[in-house]
């Protein structure tokens, strides 16, 4: 979702800056390292002693929640899930599911018949439980479907669950190193629909 479908960078780097600031952390260091994985997971790689996780984890999905300004949809994004079948499309994020329909609406996307948030996993990714979990929700296989995804932690993921991937790099600075195909945004991506059902997604 986050960098897939929509860019909310600047939200939640405001929020999880003041964060780390308030922990003594390298804000410029630690902000690359947060995104794609899921907040309390983010926090308890951190180590840091005396801290309780859940309830840091908390504290920041209320500022994230709270903080929609500037989150806008990946160029496309919009036209694309509409050309899409609503019950074949899900989306699978690392973000609690308040702060996911929060952004999800804050970027005027159309909202998911079937989502996998945080809650609904024991371990966020890279393990691929989510699109294992995301699949599972749309009746399918997870080798028959497509995975989009912007940062390595959701590559890794996707690979584990058994799914194609394709990157979505309209939110990088720097290349990320994958041998999977790439797409900047959804702009010219078209989507038919054969008559056995099967989708195909051409580029213009």
């Amino acid at each position: 979702m986050d960098g897939t479908l929509l860019n909310s960078i600047a939200a939640a780097e405001r929020v999880w800056g003041r964060w780390a600031a308030k922990m003594g952390l390298d804000v410029e260091a630690f902000l690359p390292t947060m995104h794609g994985k899921r907040g309390i997971d983010t926090i308890r790689g951190l180590n840091l002693p005396g801290v309780d996780v859940v309830a840091e984890a908390l504290e920041i999905e209320r500022g994230e929640i709270e903080d929609v300004e500037g989150i806008v949809p990946i160029p496309g994004a919009i036209d694309f899930l509409n050309a899409l079948p609503a019950e074949r499309w899900a989306i699978v994020t690392s973000a609690p599911s308040a702060l996911a329909r929060a952004r999800i609406a804050a970027a005027g996307l159309p909202q998911p018949l079937k989502i996998v948030t945080a809650e609904d996993v024991k371990i966020g990714k890279p393990d691929p439980a989510g699109y294992r979990l995301g699949a599972e929700r749309l009746g399918v296989d997870p080798t028959h479907c497509l995975v989009f995804e912007d940062v390595m932690a959701g590559v890794l993921a996707g690979e584990g669950a058994g799914a194609d991937v394709m990157v979505i790099t309209a939110t990088h600075t720097h290349p990320l190193e994958t041998r999977h195909p790439s797409l900047h945004g959804y702009e010219g991506v078209t989507v038919d629909v054969d008559g056995e059902g099967l989708i195909r997604l051409r580029r213009r």
